[in-house]
């Protein structure tokens, strides 16, 4: 190369096929250092699974946390309430300290969708509250929204590459997890997905407590309690109040440590400052009675309150084995699910099947780009030669830009990619024909070559700017193998507007004080008569 024919089009073209080549190696290769591109699963196996949401118990859940909040307030503003009981629709209590009624309501006008209704005997108010129709359906549609963003952030922490979570339809979820190889991390992580991990802090019912083996049920709703099993032994049963004194919503961190008499793994627990105000003052208030430490309406523990417990801080322990802890600490860092889910749908991907699919795409890339190079290069010659190195490029760049963005590559992906490399040609073929005319008509090389991308700028443009419109749409709007495909499209579209319209563009320039009319039909196979 001589400096005054080298210039900034083929500059830009060398520096991305570097690029490109440097950071698809480790694909390519398969290397364990660098970025990588992910394989989804149709590629690599792993597990699908189609979730159901239970929407309703996200009502109830609202109605509960109302419920516990009207108890926070009326404690904290010394107002005497009596019978706070709730079930899966509505609440109920009585106000029994009539000159609070102003400071009450006012509580309540401040909460979003909720239809009181008050009934006033023998100078007692008695308050219903319930769910508007338009807060129920917001609780049913938000459960399934916080139930997507959870299970992903659980997964994420778990450590599993590029999970897909997504909503189907009104209450279902679609979760892929590709990598997942035994039945032991598929268990694992279907336990991580369907526990609710609802933490709460319930106090005992000391004065039915003894009571607990003999009491129903519908006893225990009656007295404004409930009853719960030991977690590790079913035949215990404790009466604790209906209402938690505190739940999972003032959860900030949850970590494993260990137990320092046992040396058994225990879960630490930290509360934000309004959780560890209200728990401190429970606890200063009730020592010498019990707080149980519910998790998933099972006890885990019920200890006695020596002093007021501050710092917001406490501890879950159990026999809990190293990956069982770790994973209960996930799921409680991560949120708890406002409603349960349950498994409608279970397929295993083997990665035999992968390995096919692999296979099978990779002959179908690899023989279609064959093909497009040996038309190329017999139809224009050097300058088919050309296009073909362009395309060469345009892979390693999709390739090293999807591997540092951390893409999933899926099925439908590679049909991408595929679909990419068949346009980007496309451009090239309009491009050599503009310049082949332009060669028709008497122009020199170099002129013949800056007007024949003029010309054909333009339509190459409309055409690649309607195609990823296409593609940002089905990203947008698509699932799962729909967004693999708009991925790889929308990334080989831009790809292949700078190698086919910069890349070669640059290198004819380069050569185009070369070409003369005695060797035009080895460049572009235009015959030396024809000029």
């Amino acid at each position: 190369m001589t400096p005054s024919r080298v210039n900034s089009r083929l500059v830009v073209f060398i520096v991305a096929l570097i690029f490109g080549v440097a950071f698809s190696l480790p694909t390519f290769l398969n290397w364990d250092r660098g970025a990588k591109i992910n394989l989804g699963l149709d590629l690599q196996g792993g597990l699908y699974m189609l979730l159901g949401v239970h929407t309703e118990e996200a009502i109830a859940n609202r109605i509960k946390s109302i419920a516990g909040g009207i108890g926070v307030y009326t404690d904290q503003n010394d107002i005497l309430i009596d019978g706070l009981r709730f079930d899966p629709e509505s609440l109920s209590f009585e106000l029994l300290d009539s000159k609070a009624k102003g400071k009450l309501n006012e509580y309540i006008k401040q909460l979003n969708g909720v239809l009181v209704k008050e009934e006033i005997s023998g100078g007692v108010s008695r308050y219903f509250l319930s769910l508007s129709d338009e807060e129920a359906e917001l609780a049913r549609s938000s459960s399934v929204s916080q139930a997507v963003e959870t299970i992903r952030n659980r997964l994420d922490q778990f450590g599993l590459s590029e999970p897909t979570v997504a909503r189907q339809g009104v209450d279902q979820i679609l979760v892929e997890l590709p990598g997942i190889k035994n039945d032991e991390d598929e268990q694992r992580a279907r336990s991580l997905i369907a526990q609710a991990a609802h933490l709460q802090m319930m106090a005992v019912d000391e004065a039915n407590n003894a009571r607990a083996l003999i009491l129903s049920e519908a006893e225990a709703r009656a007295l404004g309690s409930i009853i719960l099993p030991d977690v590790y032994d079913p035949s215990v049963r404790y009466v604790v109040k209906q209402i938690p004194i505190l739940d999972g919503e003032h959860l900030t961190d949850a970590r494993v440590g260990s137990d320092p008499q046992t040396n058994r793994p225990v879960i630490h627990f930290t509360l934000d400052s309004e959780g560890a105000r209200i728990f401190g003052d429970f606890s200063g208030k009730n020592v010498g009675k019990r707080l149980a430490i519910v998790l998933d309406n099972k006890i885990y523990s019920a200890p006695n309150i020596r002093e007021r417990i501050g710092g917001g801080s406490g501890q879950i322990s159990g026999s809990f084995k190293d990956k069982e802890a770790a994973d209960l600490a996930i799921a409680l860092r991560s949120g708890s699910l406002s409603a349960s889910v349950e498994m409608q749908e279970k397929r295993s991907v083997g990665p035999s099947l992968g390995a096919d699919s692999i296979k099978a795409s990779a002959i179908a890339l690899i023989s279609g780009f064959l093909l497009v190079a040996v038309f190329m290069i017999i139809y224009y010659r050097a300058a088919g030669l050309i296009s073909v190195a362009a395309l060469f490029v345009n892979l390693f760049l999709i390739v090293s830009i999807m591997a540092l963005f951390g893409a999933t590559l899926t099925l439908p992906g590679m049909v991408g990619i595929v679909l990419t490399i068949g346009m980007a040609v496309d451009a090239n073929v309009i491009i050599n024909e503009r310049i082949k005319e332009l060669l028709y008509e008497g122009k020199s090389a170099l002129k013949a070559i800056e007007q024949g991308y003029a010309n054909a700028f333009s339509a190459i443009l409309d055409a690649n700017v309607t195609t990823l419109i296409a593609a940002i749409a089905l990203y947008a709007y698509g699932t799962g193998p729909v967004k693999g495909f708009a991925v790889t499209l929308g990334v080989g579209i831009l790809c292949s507007m700078l190698t086919a319209i910069v890349g070669t563009r640059g290198i004819f320039e380069f050569f185009a004080p070369k070409i003369t009319k005695e060797n035009i039909n080895r460049y572009f196979s235009v015959p030396k008569g024809a000029l």
